[in-house]
């Protein structure tokens, strides 16, 4: 297995003085069900902070209030959903609509795991160039789903944390996972022609060929909606114009240098996903 480490960060371009909303992306985050409207409102709220033009959250009809009322900067979307609360099987013609209307999308936080949720998940990797960022119950779903890489026409960004990373191996390979991370992550990456963004100390960030070991973050990031918030900001950073493993890369530095800020302000004890948000302007100022 061959593969190249880099330690390289990108940089986003700088705003030209004449720039409006539309240069800097379009995104829709899918997410949330009943009792998970946080889910959806942290990657929103995430993805502003981390300078895409556009947010938009899709999420269940009934959680929408909640989810527009935690942020009015990002737009919502209202899904049809089912009777636990989950998006339904018919909100798969809203959502093809949004993959159309947008850049980027993200499908995970929050969500649940449902059947019906399997099938939206199938129409969307048959999107041909469709740039899709997967995380969380997007991640359990698509773990579920029979022989999924021979469908995959989108471009997916896959976030999973170690169990979610486990699920991920068993519905592709057969052997057992191996102890290595970087080894986990370029594998699963060169066989399912993704981005894996593995999360955990020193998250491994790899396209099968390329690989990146993060060195920010800390302990106190083990918390509930940390991974929301990275997905909010990958999703942003790919919408504003980076390749997925450069918004992966990114993402993953800035998410834990805020993490960094926001724990000697506050400790690691009390951090909360909140704070990391709060953070990101501090982390893209230092990353100037």
């Amino acid at each position: 297995m061959k593969f190249h480490t880099t330690s390289e960060i990108p940089k986003l371009k700088p705003r030209s003085v004449d720039a409006h909303k539309g240069d800097f992306g379009k995104i829709c985050i899918i997410s949330g069900s009943r009792g998970m409207s946080g889910a959806a409102a942290l990657a929103g709220r995430a993805a502003l902070r981390c300078g895409a033009g556009l947010v938009r959250v899709a999420t269940p009809e009934s959680v929408l209030p909640i989810v527009a009322s935690i942020e009015p900067s990002f737009t919502t979307i209202a899904l049809a959903e089912d009777s636990a609360g989950r998006i339904s099987a018919t909100a798969i013609n809203s959502i093809l609509k949004a993959a159309g209307d947008n850049d980027v999308l993200a499908f995970g936080p929050g969500i649940g795991i449902s059947g019906e949720l399997q099938s939206i998940l199938h129409g969307l990797l048959e999107q041909d160039g469709l740039r899709l960022v997967i995380d969380a119950d997007g991640l359990n779903n698509l773990s579920k789903m029979k022989d999924w890489p021979v469908k995959v026409k989108a471009e997916l960004i896959l976030t999973p944390h170690p169990g979610e990373m486990k699920r991920l191996w068993s519905s592709v390979f057969r052997e057992d996972l191996p102890g290595d991370r970087r080894q986990q992550g370029v594998q699963l990456a060169q066989q399912t022609k993704t981005v894996v963004a593995l999360k955990g100390a020193g998250t491994v960030v790899t396209d099968g060929e390329k690989v990146y070991v993060n060195k920010t973050g800390n302990p106190g990031m083990a918390t509930a909606g940390a991974g929301d918030v990275l997905t909010g900001a990958i999703t942003a950073l790919a919408g504003q114009g980076l390749s997925n493993f450069d918004a992966a890369v990114l993402g993953v530095y800035i998410h834990g240098l805020a993490g960094d800020i926001a724990a000697e302000k506050v400790g690691q004890v009390s951090l909360m996903a909140t704070d990391i948000i709060d953070s990101l302007p501090d982390a893209f100022l230092k990353n100037e």
